[in-house]
């Protein structure tokens, strides 16, 4: 008895853990649009395509999936040694699913499910830009536009620079997919009781990920 008292213990010990891990990834603050404002006398930074991507995953009632999507171009604009602007351009068909093998079936019906018009609608929407507008301490503000709209979204980050090389990588972050019309078994436009276990949660985890090197 005590025994699987001790048991039912470690399990809820190791569950709370883990809740915690999960509630630790905080949603961005997100806003409208916000203007870009130019800043004059920067050093601009090529951002290395190969090593740049963002990091997604996303959450159903029960399970999720996670993968990257590439980055196509971009450009970091450096001020006295300090991140100040840049806009990136990041690739909607390079979209891949990590946590299926490639070669599985499911894994090119999962992407190819993301990539339609239920949620990327990559064939018209082929790319989404992020574009920084503020950076403060250790956060950075940008305009994200994905499917065509374009919301001002802001969250920690670390800027390293080293000798002609910047990286820029962010904390985990949440936005909420619905504010930029990816509605697909959303419980919130939908109907959540009628969807049950097939629904997914409006909020997808994020990473950014840019290495630049100057120009």
């Amino acid at each position: 008895m005590k025994k699987q008292l001790l048991n039912i213990v470690t399990i809820l010990a190791i569950t709370a853990v883990f809740t915690s891990c999960k509630d630790n990834v905080k949603e961005a603050e997100t806003t409208e649009e916000q203007m870009v404002e130019e800043v004059a006398m920067t050093a601009d930074y090529n951002a290395v395509a190969d090593k740049s991507m963002v990091i997604w995953k996303a959450n159903k009632i029960v399970g999720g999936h996670e993968g990257t999507i590439n980055l196509a171009n971009g450009m970091a604009q450096i001020k006295d040694d300090k991140l100040v602007g840049g806009k990136f351009v990041f690739d909607i068909k390079s979209l891949k699913c990590t946590d299926i093998p490639a070669e599985d079936e499911a894994n090119g019906k999962l992407v190819g499910h993301l990539l339609s018009p239920d949620f990327f609608n990559a064939e018209v929407h082929d790319t989404a830009t992020f574009e920084i507008t503020s950076v403060e301490n250790s956060t950075i503000s940008g305009n994200l536009t994905l499917k065509g709209i374009t919301k001002n979204v802001t969250f920690p980050a670390n800027v390293n620079m080293e000798n002609d090389m910047v990286m820029i990588t962010s904390d985990t972050f949440k936005i909420d997919r619905t504010k930029w019309d990816i509605n697909y078994n959303s419980g919130s436009v939908m109907d959540a009781k009628a969807l049950g276990d097939k629904m997914i949660k409006d909020d997808v985890e994020l990473k950014i990920d840019v290495v630049a090197k100057k120009a």
